[in-house]
């Protein structure tokens, strides 16, 4: 039985990225695999991200018979899903294995709120029922093979243990991205914001793995969430993404979950993906860096021991904000200032509300977070 898996891609203003991530899912190799749908959620983006995808729908202005049939869903003020337009039923009658004529089942969800990524990934996710889940980013584009080795892999007897992939991720440049990371210790929190990690590399190591050339595969704590491939029933056991991280650390947490239950993540250097990072973050640098901090902090407070969190948050409220001055003072960087200055503002003047959620034992309605 050939295995199925459901591509989630959650959008946020991300303009033409979102296109060509699309446009690329098309043109790759589905030998012994069935993509059942495409799922773009969309968190109340202002930019018409959507209108790009008209030529995209079949029928279309194609010169080929590439496209993806189309079902359209709707969130209300309460978030739930309501169906306006579906066409899945034809979809599944023109969907070819592999061939010049390539159609694709394609989902939109509006949201009428910035959900956040965690919620809106969780959003997609209740709409599969293949066996895997793939939660990509729309400043990615994949290859011919990035969907056919990866699961491959995990369909071999040997590796049931392993309930994440992630692929070797390539940027602009055709360099290989250092994107694997250890789970991240108190340690390694307060190295980085004292900026030791970058001035001490050997003696402060950061929990992202720098020094490896991520050219071979290997086991790993985590793997990059631009390309997160996980087994549908691992992410159902889990409860999907704690939804209190609108943005940042959800999948380290995710794998961290997955790990105390005894899965594994794996690093999968024979598949290749196109990663352009950033991503639409590069928009919002304060509210980037905001949502950064606010998350490192719920990390800590769900991870760590109650002193250790709470030593993490006072020297990311109180020593971090200094050093990071320090440094744009140093960078000869006003915007680095400003920016830092504007992150710290929303930082303390959500505190409240985040260490409400970091006190809370259930996970945090992502509709009780202001939106981006």
């Amino acid at each position: 039985m050939r295995a199925s898996v459901d591509i989630i891609i959650v959008n946020w203003n991300a303009g033409q990225q979102l296109r060509e991530c699309l446009e690329s899912i098309l043109a790759v190799d589905t030998r012994g695999i069935n993509i059942n749908n495409v799922l773009v959620i969309d968190n109340a983006s202002s930019d018409g991200s959507f209108d790009a995808l008209e030529d995209l729908i079949l029928p279309s202005r194609n010169e080929n018979n590439r496209g993806f049939t189309f079902a359209c869903k709707q969130g209300d003020n309460n978030n739930r899903v309501i169906v306006t337009d579906n066409t899945l039923e034809e979809a599944a009658t023109k969907r070819t294995k592999r061939s010049e004529d390539v159609v694709l089942s394609l989902t939109l969800i509006r949201n009428n709120i910035n959900r956040g990524f965690a919620a809106a990934c969780n959003q997609g996710a209740a709409e599969s029922k293949a066996d895997y889940l793939l939660f990509l980013n729309p400043d990615t584009r994949l290859f011919e093979n990035s969907l056919t080795v990866p699961v491959a892999f995990m369909e071999r007897p040997e590796n049931q243990h392993i309930g994440i992939v992630g692929i070797q991720l390539v940027d602009d440049y055709g360099q290989i991205s250092r994107t694997c990371a250890r789970f991240p210790q108190p340690g390694h929190f307060f190295s980085k914001m004292l900026g030791l990690d970058r001035l001490f590399p050997r003696v402060f190591p950061s929990h992202f793995m720098n020094e490896w050339d991520h050219s071979d595969s290997r086991m790993v704590d985590q793997v990059m969430g631009a390309f997160f491939l996980v087994r549908r029933h691992l992410f159902e056991m889990l409860n999907g993404f704690d939804e209190r991280f609108f943005v940042y650390f959800e999948e380290v947490d995710f794998s961290l979950r997955a790990r105390q239950l005894g899965w594994s993540s794996f690093y999968l250097a024979e598949a290749q993906a196109y990663h352009k990072g950033g991503g639409t973050s590069k928009q919002i640098k304060a509210k980037r860096l905001f949502y950064s901090l606010r998350s490192r902090i719920l990390y800590g407070y769900k991870h760590f021991s109650w002193t250790a969190a709470t030593l993490l948050m006072l020297g990311t409220l109180v020593l971090e904000p200094i050093a990071r001055v320090v440094l744009g003072i140093a960078h000869r960087s006003g915007s680095e200032i400003v920016e830092t200055f504007r992150a710290y503002r929303m930082l303390w003047s959500s505190m409240p509300e985040w260490m409400k959620v970091a006190r809370g034992g259930e996970r945090h309605k992502s509709s009780d977070v202001d939106s981006l």
